[in-house]
This record gives structure tokens, sequence and C-alpha cells, in this order.
């Protein structure tokens, strides 16, 4: 019996969670890179796309990139709590620039005194500080916030060595909205306030992330948004960057196993070419391995099954369980168009519930399912009036479950 092999699983599948090898993000680090350069902000970024698609991931990379340039950076995951209210919207910035801000003293070559009134030459530039100038400046908090990010800009470039600027980084941005109802506009007020300080010259940037209903809901927000930001969408990776990210940290890690092309192309038949899956399906692979390394084959037989069956568990089961049964109907109708991986019209569905179901569906009631489809997180519709499944790889899940 062949000894167990030493080395480590390299994959990593998890939400989040940094891969061994970024394979196929050269387009998306590119245009960060442009922004970067850019003397005056009048573009910020949205990074979009389906979840298993390495939002988080791409967005941790650019932190670095970022501060090699010159430029500082905050940020965190936007929760929904932080726009329930313009004052929330305000308390999360102020307390995102206050991590970047703490470590400076107040001068007298800074004018604090229009601001701070009695402000000691020594006082920090912390929470306290920015929240007491934030409430000694009349007006609405986008005024506010608009006096504090200015104020906060000339005291960061007279730092040495220079500032190029500030980026705010938010994750999960999806979840950022105005709340009419309560005349609660935080998000308007955001766009607003960072529009404003870019047109004065203030080189602080919007990097947002999120899913595709994100930069719909930041143009109905404010229209200007729609040339405000440049709109990156990650999508999955090709098959050969596929086989980039399984051959690289399985050489670097000195695994004795290796997939052969086949197997590879197996990986990418199954994974679709999304990130995570990729780290799923050869975490599961090589956990198999290791513990059966004795009859272990290049191709790892027999094991492609078990993973499915545990991916439709894990990652899509919870979510196919909480819909109902004619929401099923329209789903799997869904699933039997050609073109259910990208997008598809009300239209499309109609026709394929006529052909799919004993029952079909009118357009009318198409809409409704829709949106209710959409308030679960499973379709969301694209700025074309066209629907697109939210969920990665969910029509082939969908069809094993009627096959």
């Amino acid at each position: 019996m062949a000894a167990t092999p030493t080395f480590e699983n390299p994959f990593r599948p998890g939400a989040g969670h940094m891969p061994p090898y970024l394979a196929g993000r050269e387009h998306e680090t590119s245009v960060f890179r442009e922004l970067l350069r850019q003397s005056t902000v009048m573009q910020n970024l949205v990074l979009t796309g389906l979840r298993g698609v390495g939002r988080t991931v791409l967005l941790e990379t650019f932190k670095p990139i970022a501060q090699q340039a010159g430029w500082l950076w905050v940020g965190t995951d936007m929760s929904e709590a932080a726009s329930l209210t313009d004052e929330r919207m305000a308390t999360r910035l102020l307390t995102d620039l206050s991590v970047r801000t703490a470590a400076i003293t107040l001068s007298r070559e800074v004018p604090t005194a229009t601001f701070l009134g009695k402000a000691s030459e020594h006082q920090r530039l912390d929470y306290g500080c920015l929240t007491d100038l934030h409430g000694r400046t009349p007006g609405l908090h986008a005024d506010k916030l608009k006096a504090v990010l200015e104020f906060a800009w000339e005291c960061f470039r007279r730092q040495r060595p220079p500032v190029r600027g500030l980026i705010f980084a938010y994750d999960e941005a999806q979840t950022l909205a105005d709340n009419a109802a309560d005349k609660e506009y935080p998000l308007s007020m955001m766009l607003d306030v960072f529009q404003s300080i870019q047109k004065k010259g203030v080189p602080f940037m919007l990097v947002l992330t999120g899913l595709p209903t994100l930069f719909p809901k930041l143009v109905e927000a404010r229209t200007f948004a729609e040339r405000m930001f440049r709109v990156v969408f990650l999508d999955h990776l090709t098959r050969d960057e596929t086989g980039d990210a399984i051959r690289r940290p399985i050489a670097a890690a000195g695994c004795p196993l290796r997939l052969s092309d086949q197997g590879i192309d197996n990986v990418y038949d199954l994974s679709g070419g999304y990130p995570y899956f990729i780290q799923f399906v050869c975490r599961e692979l090589y956990d198999s391995a290791i513990q059966n390394y004795a009859r272990a084959t290049s191709d790892f037989e027999g094991t492609f099954r078990e993973i499915v069956r545990k991916l439709d568990c894990d990652f899509f089961s919870g979510r196919w369980a909480r819909v109902t049964d004619r929401q099923r109907d329209i789903l799997v109708a869904i699933a039997h168009l050609p073109n259910c991986h990208t997008e598809f019209s009300v239209q499309e569905v109609v026709e394929v519930s006529g052909r799919q179901l004993a029952k079909g569906f009118s357009a009318s009631r198409v809409s409704q399912l829709m949106l209710a489809l959409s308030e679960a997180g499973l379709v969301y519709k694209n700025r074309h009036g066209r629907y697109a499944f939210a969920v990665p790889m969910l029509g082939p899940f969908i069809l094993r479950q009627v096959g």
C-alpha cells in the first residue's frame, strides 16, 4: 500500500477566501490601475457579478495595488443597517475615514479654527474629532459630510510622503438603498457627496462591489451615477484560465497527483468556470485523493458524481427548498432554454413554458413570478429589461433535479 502523501490540499473554497492562484483577472486589474492614474477623480468603480465569481477576492487584491500607487484604503462589507438613514450612512463613512485620519496630529498650518474652534494643535484627527466637526457644520448631513471630507483631504495632502488619494471600498454594496417612505436617502446622499467633492478636486474614490442589481440601483438613485462609475462585470473563467487556476496551485504545493487534461476539462464542465466552484470541486478531488492515495488515479475516476451530489446539497438545495411549486415550474422551464446561462426575455420564458410544461405561463404571470424570484435572489432584471439567473450554474442543477 502506498504511503499517504504529506502535501496539504491547496484549494480553498469559501466566501471571500483568497485562492492559491488568481487566474484570469488581468483585464479587471488593468482597469483598476487606469483609474488609479486619475489626477482628478471623474470615474469610480463598480465591480459586479454573480455569487461565486470572485468579487470579494479581487477587491482584496486591489488594496495593495492602490497602496503601492500612493493611495490610502478604507472600507468594509456594506450592511443594510448602514443605509437605513442618512445619519447611519454618515456614521459609516466617518468611522472608516477615521481609521486613516487618526494618525494625523493637527498643527497650526491646518486651518482648524474655521472648523474646530479651540482645537488644540496637538489634537489627533480621530473619530471623536471628525464627529465634532460634523456636528459643528451647519446644514444637512450631506453638507456636513462634504465639509469633513474636504477638511480631511486638506490634512492628508500635507502629509509626507505625499498621499495620492483615498479609496472608500465597500463589498456587498447591493444592500444600499434609499427609503422614500421614511424620507431617508442615504444612497443618494453618498453619491451626491462624492460627486461634489470630486468636482472640487478631492481625490476620494468609491470602489463598490456587489451583485448585478447594484449598478441599476445607483442609476435609479441618481441618474448621473451612469457617468460617475466605470462598471466591470466579472464573468466565469475560460477553459484555459480554469486550467491555470488548477495546475499552478498543484505544482506550487508539490502535489504528487496531477489532473490530466481530461480531468481539468471535467472540472471546467462541472464548475462552469466559476472560481468558487473550481475551488470546491478541486478541494473535494484532492481530499479524496489524499484519503485514498493507494487507489487514486490521475483522473480521479468515480469521484465526480459524489462531488456533484455534495455541491447540490451544500450550495443549491437550500435555495431550491424555499421556492413554491409554481416557481419551480417556471425555473424548470427556464433551465431548458439554451441561453439560460446568459439572459432571457419574458417572451422566451412564455414560449419555453408552453413546450416544457403541461400548463404554460402567460406573459403577465411570468412577470409576476420573475418579481417574486428576484426578491428571493434567484433571478435579476438587467437594465435592458431581460432576466438572468442570479446564482451561477443554477440551470444545470435544476435539470439534475428533474432529469
